[in-house]
């Protein structure tokens, strides 16, 4: 069983975002994008908030079992140095990048996994239909499985589904809706009608 570590952060008019790592690698990343508006102190973007846990990664986060595969060479980031970096990528900042951040994908199939990592490398500001990001992974004519992949990606922005779009238009983005996935595109120059 992997210890995960839970790190909660909030970016001031984005929402409230939840980190799990173990050892550096992201095991998963989750995002509430509805601002918070209470009267507790927040930390400013990028702050790691110090609400920190350890656990079952599979208890805590519903992700299933682990089995560490990753899509880049492995760096020990700690998760102030990602809360870091993600606060900074949420007040737009052009050269936030991610594709250097381990990610387990132990549990995913081969064709889960050459999504990821083909969506890893769509640049910042550009947008790719359901289908070429298909056939760019290896598997032409599956881009309903694309959709349903990015439905499900447990790593919100490290594997950046806000850039797949419908070949007619801006297309769903799971429960925060295709507002929130204009928003984010055009955090990255894009603007799509």
């Amino acid at each position: 069983m992997v210890r995960a570590e839970l790190t909660r952060y909030e970016v001031p008019g984005w929402g409230v975002g939840e980190l799990w790592t173990a050892g550096g690698v992201v095991l998963a990343h989750d995002f509430d994008f509805h601002p918070v508006s209470d009267t507790r102190s927040t930390e400013p973007a990028g702050a790691d908030s110090g609400d920190t846990r350890s656990g079952s990664a599979e208890a805590l986060c519903g992700c299933g079992e682990f089995g560490i595969v990753l899509t880049r060479s492995p760096r020990c980031l700690t998760p102030s140095e990602l809360v870091g970096r993600l606060g900074r990528f949420f007040a737009g900042e052009e050269e936030v990048q991610f594709d250097d951040v381990p990610l387990d994908l132990g549990g995913c199939t081969p064709f889960q996994r050459s999504v990821a990592d083909t969506l890893r490398h769509i640049p910042r500001g550009e947008t790719i239909a359901y289908g070429e990001l298909a056939a760019l992974a290896g598997h032409p004519g599956a881009q309903r499985a694309v959709g349903t992949f990015c439905a499900r990606n447990r790593f919100l922005v490290f594997v950046p589904c806000h850039r797949v779009v419908a070949a007619d238009g801006i297309g769903p983005y799971g429960s925060a809706g295709p507002g929130i996935k204009r928003r984010l595109l055009a955090l990255e120059g894009v603007s799509l009608e």
